[in-house]
């Protein structure tokens, strides 16, 4: 009989105890920790030399997904009346 009435208690209290850490007010300790902004990160170095990307051939797998793309391939599956 007290064990039925203890092992919910039991949980109930084990939930409170790890629970309410949790909701406790972030510590608003001043640590020693440094807070100089980062260094701005370089420009990406251009591979291409200036030169423009070439467009992708219709088959190619590797072409962007998109809307258009997509409409274009369904299109050219379907059967033509």
């Amino acid at each position: 009989m007290m064990t039925k009435r203890f092992l919910p208690a039991l949980l109930a209290s084990a939930a409170l105890l790890f629970a309410l850490p949790a909701c406790s007010p972030a510590n608003d300790t001043d640590d020693d920790v440094a807070t100089a902004p980062l260094p701005p990160l370089p420009a990406a170095p251009d591979t291409t030399k200036g030169a423009k990307a070439a467009e992708p051939a219709p088959n190619d797998p590797n072409r962007e997904l998109n809307a258009q793309n997509a409409t274009e391939d369904i299109k050219k599956m379907q059967p033509q009346m």
